[in-house]
Order: structure tokens, then sequence, then C-alpha cells
């Protein structure tokens, strides 16, 4: 068997603190990375099979003078210990290495790169296009944007109660 670790893969393990029983489980137990979003990687543990969602935790990667190195874990092991690492920051520095660090680190932020957007209330920013204005436009030529609108609820509504979404928006207010 071929040794396929790098020295910068040796560097950031270096910048871990973990004992050799850590070790072996990183190696024996078979590791999934996603990146989530700007310096989050999702290590998960695929060796508990269709039970792998529930041992699946965001580690977070940060720059050391350089060197891309596992951060912070919420999983309970590196919440609550202080004194050593978690396995899914040692399995994310010496499996996932500095491949899988630096797609996190390069991964760039929703609706800032170069794109405007609209994301100022709260519907908004959980739009899954992050709120970023869109050019499409209609056959007719007019915007999608400026002319879709949700029809009104308030008329079905007994008394002068508005429905949601204008009491939402500001539009209608709660009768007295």
């Amino acid at each position: 068997m071929e040794d396929s670790t790098t020295t910068a893969d040796k560097r950031i393990a270096e910048q871990l603190n973990y004992g050799a029983k850590t070790a072996k489980r990183v190696t024996w137990e078979a590791w999934e990375f996603s990146i989530e979003a700007p310096h989050l990687v999702r290590v998960t543990n695929a060796s508990y099979g269709c039970e792998k969602d529930e041992h699946s935790y965001l580690v977070g990667a940060e720059d050391r003078d350089g060197l891309l190195v596992p951060a912070e874990c919420e999983c309970p092991a590196d919440m609550y210990n202080e004194e050593y690492d978690c396995k899914h920051k040692v399995a994310l520095a010496t499996i996932g290495g500095p491949l899988v660090l630096r797609a996190a680190v390069d991964l760039p932020t929703p609706g800032v790169e170069g794109r405007k957007t609209t994301s100022h209330t709260l519907k908004d920013k959980l739009r899954a296009d992050g709120g970023a204005i869109s050019e499409e436009s209609r056959e007719d030529g007019a915007s999608v944007i400026g002319d879709e609108r949700e029809e009104c609820d308030c008329a079905e509504l007994s008394g002068d109660f508005p429905c949601f979404r204008c009491f939402i928006s500001g539009e209608k207010m709660l009768p007295e």
C-alpha cells in the first residue's frame, strides 16, 4: 500500500491535539465530506449505515498563518472536551485534507460575489436563490419579479381581520 499523506496533511494534523485511539477510529471508519457554507464542512461518519445522518456534524475551517485547519465542531465530544480534538476534526484534517478545507474556504458567500441582493426581510433571505435579483423576463417583456404577487386572502376573512401576508408586510393592521 502506498502512503499518500502529503506534507500539508501532516502539518494540518500537527495543529490538532488527539490521541492514538482517535487516530485509529478515524482510519477504521468511513467518512463523507460535503461543503455546507463558506468555512463549514459537514463531516459524516458513514460507518453507521442508514443511521449515518445522526452522526453528521458541521466542522468549521479557519486559516492559521496560511494553513487551513479544522477549528471547531458541533459534536458533543468537541463542545465539552477542551483538552482533545474530536474525531470529526481529525477526519477532516487527515482524510479530507487540504483539498476539502480549501474548497470550504473558497466557497463564495451567496448574494455577495458580484450579484445584487434584495435580502432585507426574513422572507427574502429564506428564498432559495438568496434574494438575488433575477434579470429574467416573460415573453411579453414584463419583469418576472415586478408582476408576480400573491393574491390576498383578506376578503375571505370575517370582520376587518387582515390575512397573514398583509399583516406581516404591514399593509393592514389588526382591528382593535
